[in-house]
């Protein structure tokens, strides 16, 4: 049995060195080596051997197979070696050669707009908050001194669902939210960012667009404390060098109220086709906050007192980014958002 053995690892090494390739390989371990390999067969009929020759035999078989194996093991490193080295050559990547430009998205213009006034607000110590597009008349009216009646209630301009709930017309009444949730009552610094809804429908004007609304309410504040920080605001998104000019105005829920325009931003304040040749254009709406939204709110405005603004994101981003319909920011044409993308880079 001893010849036997010695003949089959004969003619398995010389098998083992012919294999051309990893199949062939296998192949032989399977022949010699697998459950029914010859060497494993040699094994099982060991039973029929007298108990001097089993350990002789079964460490024959051991020493041929540790061997086989470790010839195996040898040619398969081989075999990866050159199935390695084949790789490297036939795909070979020159990376001199320019690249293909991967199309990629970029972020939308309003997005960036709310993203530059969030961070510009958060740094200057307010919190940012948000309340329901589906609102309730008291706050969306009631609240801000709209009672009953008034021409801002009319049904031309707002989106009513019920008698009572209809899509907010301004995002103040986050604003009046805030003040009902401040339990407490303490000073309030927030901006309320967020989509409305008007009967509206043109190139400078959507029936979906974007607000952002601001509110302050401690003791002491003043015209001075408005003017201030709408300065840093304005500047900030349209121009370091812009003037503002406050013109009276006009609004339920601020008392006295102001319209706030800059310096035309394209031609200095020389008069130009943006500005109508005035030198100015009209950015936001704000105002020191009615006795009567501040009572409603809980605050005794003998106490405390506010100011509040308001501008559309849509309109600050037509501004900033030269965009002359507002209604392509809500197309998706990707003609129009990939001029986006370069701001990316």
């Amino acid at each position: 049995m001893q010849e036997q053995i010695s003949k089959i690892r004969e003619v398995a090494v010389e098998e083992i060195n012919k294999a051309m390739n990893a199949k062939e390989l296998d192949e032989a371990r399977v022949k010699y080596l697998g459950k029914k390999g010859e060497l494993t067969a040699i094994l099982r009929g060991m039973g029929s051997l007298s108990p001097e020759e089993r350990p002789i035999i079964g460490s024959k078989v051991n020493e041929v197979r540790d061997e086989l194996e470790t010839l195996i093991k040898s040619r398969e490193e081989e075999f990866a070696k050159q199935e390695l080295e084949r790789k490297l050559k036939d795909e070979t990547i020159d990376i001199t050669l320019p690249s293909t430009k991967v199309k990629r998205g970029s972020k939308h213009p309003l997005n960036r707009i709310i993203e530059e006034v969030e961070d510009l607000f958060v740094s200057m110590g307010y919190d940012v908050v948000s309340g329901p597009e589906l609102e309730t008349d008291e706050y969306c009216f009631e609240r801000l001194n709209l009672p009953k009646g008034h021409p801002a209630r009319d049904m031309q301009d707002s989106f009513y669902i019920t008698s009572e709930y209809l899509l907010r017309t301004q995002t103040s009444a986050v604003q009046a939210r805030t003040m009902m949730d401040n339990t407490e009552k303490t000073p309030i610094r927030v901006i309320c960012p967020g989509k409305t809804y008007r009967r509206d429908d043109d190139a400078t004007h959507s029936h979906q667009f974007s607000q952002v609304e601001g509110l302050v309410v401690d003791k002491n504040i003043s015209l001075a404390d408005l003017k201030g920080t709408l300065e840093v605001f304005v500047r900030k998104m349209l121009g370091e060098n812009l003037e503002l000019r406050f013109r009276p105005s006009y609004f339920p829920f601020t008392e006295p109220s102001y319209e706030v325009d800059v310096s035309c931003f394209k031609c200095g304040g020389k008069g130009c086709n943006l500005c109508k040749q005035t030198g100015w254009i009209e950015v936001l709406g704000s105002g020191i906050v009615h006795p009567n939204v501040l009572k409603m709110g809980g605050y005794d405005p003998e106490v405390y007192s506010g100011f509040a603004f308001g501008t559309g994101l849509d309109r600050l981003a037509m501004f900033k980014y030269g965009i002359t319909d507002i209604r392509l920011l809500y197309q998706n044409d990707v003609r129009f958002l990939n001029q986006f993308d370069r701001l990316d880079r």
